[in-house]
């Protein structure tokens, strides 16, 4: 369980093909905190630390992991967002996050506004009710509130410090995000459409 609040910037160090799987080698300034089989968020996806070497630690992506997130598109530079998981006596700063990307989105514009900057996220349509205004939303990883929402896209704003202290900052045009929709929303959902068979 996760809370959205990123802890810090990692960079893909090697990608290496296994099977159907990859596996990559991150470094971070919290790699050397970690433990062997820990949960750790990376860009919003939960994956777990198979081992560690120096300021740098290992995980593997699954073909399922893959088809559904960002993850196929990572190369050897690529920036990540990291967090660790969520402890019991810890405040809940952003959300409630489980770190089970539910699907991709891709930043449809980008734009500054002289302090802040604000994205548009294009998703598929057939999560369009779960989202909400100013409902919660994981991008990347990232606690994010939504607004301006569509039946295909919403937008998001960025404060100076997330995007100094986050992966956003290198989010463009045409870039491909990993999304997890509000847990809540979602057994609300799965109740209601039970309801109607």
């Amino acid at each position: 369980m996760f809370t959205g609040i990123i802890e810090t910037v990692g960079k893909v160090k090697e990608v290496i093909p296994n099977g159907s799987n990859r596996i990559f080698w991150v470094e971070s300034p919290i790699s050397s905190q970690f433990k062997v089989d820990q949960s750790v968020s990376h860009n919003g996806v939960c994956l777990t630390v198979e081992e560690i070497m120096g300021n740098s630690h290992r995980i593997t992506a699954i073909d399922e992991t893959l088809q559904k997130t960002n993850l196929s598109t990572w190369t050897e530079g690529t920036f990540i967002n990291l967090e660790q998981c969520l402890q019991l006596n810890d405040r809940l700063d952003g959300h409630i996050v489980q770190g089970h990307a539910d699907t991709t989105g891709t930043c449809i514009k980008r734009k500054e506004k002289k302090g802040s900057w604000e994205f548009e996220i294009e998703f598929p349509k057939k999560f369009a009710e779960l989202v909400i205004d100013k409902g919660s939303i994981c991008v990347n990883g990232i606690s994010l509130t939504a607004f301006n929402v569509k039946k295909k896209s919403f937008c998001i704003a960025v404060i100076p410090y997330t995007f100094e202290h986050t992966n956003i900052n290198k989010v463009e045009k045409g870039n491909t995000v990993n999304l997890e929709f509000d847990i809540i929303g979602k057994y609300l959902i799965r109740r209601l459409s039970l309801r109607e068979k």
